[in-house]
């Protein structure tokens, strides 16, 4: 039988992370409105830096909130984000222009990148047993509805109701989810304390690369570069190169539906196949088949085929990245879980500044049809190539040595 407060634990974690999802698109659905607001005086220049800097502010929070959370407990310190990044969020709609929006962006965007992390590891440490791998790729179905939420809403309302409205409305649902995660989370008790042994005394980064996981810390740190390059790279530049490959505006904006669309199917699926298959297995699949279908879309392809095509990457390249996260949050004893997936997102938010950029230097040289998905496919096959050197699959023990007494607890909840 399911444990309700593990059901809850999970489902709250979903709610973060869908609040993340809408946080990250809402500034991509208020652009145009700001470009064309002549008293916000934003050229499309100062926008792709406010961007830049928020992506920026995501990645410090995610690099220095895991490590928080593996010794002030994931309660506490998931609460304390969703406060932090909501009222921050909702302070957005203060700025006069484009300096102050990135600086609320940038402070937002901390306390933003430490939900992801601390979501992870909670739902790795109260998946039901052997659905580890689907419960991660479940919560992040989290991030898409929340994306989806903010392009509706910014499709209906932007225009009558104001840019600031967005800003304003994605924090509203804090007023109800933070009082349920005080009241349903269960009682914050820091990984570190729990473990015993030298472990508990250490600095939870440096044991990254201590008992047999350094190789494993850079294999996961290159995917997830890759993964999140990928992800943001398409999902910001897909309909240019669908454009330029002689489609019109209307069917490249439903070709980047069909990828999104793609995403949530593989997100459900990928999950299960890894339970059954092991993650390991599951994640090399991915990127390879991820990488054969990017590279198929370099060639025109007849009527409803292409849809077809690109409804399959989705499949295949959004949740290569979320199997990463699943590994790692599997592995990793719980001393230093967080700081492990903090570690991972964070690097990989590197590459979700990348991907845009990259794509935009290919497109602004004319070529991004066809190398623009060489590209793609060459980076889900180094994707690949960074998680065969993986050979951990199952539950790590202490890491001084095989103590099961010291990480029983870490056993139980992966």
């Amino acid at each position: 039988m399911t444990n309700p407060s593990s059901t809850w634990v999970r489902w709250l974690a979903w709610s973060a992370v869908a609040l993340e999802g809408y946080d990250l698109v809402v500034l991509g659905v208020v652009i145009p409105v700001l470009r064309r607001d002549p008293s916000f005086g934003a050229s499309a220049a100062a926008l792709t830096t406010v961007t830049t800097v928020g992506l920026l502010g995501v990645m410090v929070g995610a690099l220095a909130v895991g490590p928080v959370s593996d010794v002030w407990g994931r309660r506490r310190t998931v609460v304390v984000c969703v406060l932090a990044f909501s009222i921050l969020g909702a302070a957005c709609a203060l700025a006069t222009g484009p300096v102050s929006l990135g600086v609320l962006r940038f402070l937002a965007g901390v306390p933003l990148g430490g939900v992801l992390p601390v979501a992870l590891a909670m739902t790795a440490e109260h998946a039901p047993p052997r659905r580890g791998n689907s419960a991660t790729t479940v919560l992040m179905t989290g991030y898409h509805v929340g994306a989806v939420a903010a392009s509706l809403l910014g499709a209906l309302l932007v225009t009558s109701l104001g840019w600031q409205f967005m800003f304003v409305v994605g924090a509203v649902p804090a007023l109800v989810l933070v009082p349920l995660m005080l009241r349903r989370l269960p009682a914050d008790t820091a990984p570190v304390a729990r473990e015993s042994g030298p472990t508990a005394r250490r600095n939870p980064v440096g044991d990254l690369f201590r008992g047999g996981f350094g190789v494993a810390t850079v294999a996961f740190w290159v995917a997830s570069f890759m993964g999140l390059l990928l992800v943001y790279g398409l999902n910001t530049w897909l309909p240019e190169i669908m454009r330029l490959a002689g489609y019109e505006l209307t069917q490249a904006l439903f070709q980047l539906l069909a990828l999104n669309v793609g995403a949530v199917i593989g997100l459900l699926i990928g999950g299960r196949v890894a339970d059954r298959v092991g993650v390991r297995p599951a994640t090399i699949a991915w990127f390879a088949v991820a990488a054969v279908f990017l590279a198929l879309l370099s060639i025109p392809l007849p009527g409803a085929t292409v849809y077809v095509a690109i409804l399959l990457a989705g499949v295949f390249v959004f949740s290569s990245q979320v199997l990463v996260y699943a590994w790692v949050g599997r592995i990793y004893p719980a001393a230093v879980r967080g700081t492990a997936l903090g570690s991972a997102s964070g690097v990989g938010r590197l590459g979700a500044i990348s991907g845009p950029a990259f794509t935009g230097a290919l497109v602004a040289g004319g070529v991004a049809y066809p190398w623009g998905f060489y590209f793609f496919a060459l980076v889900a096959a180094l994707g690949a190539v960074a998680v065969v050197f993986v050979r951990r699959t199952e539950p790590a023990g202490d890491l001084e040595g095989p103590s099961a007494a010291a990480t029983a607890p870490d056993r139980a909840a992966s």
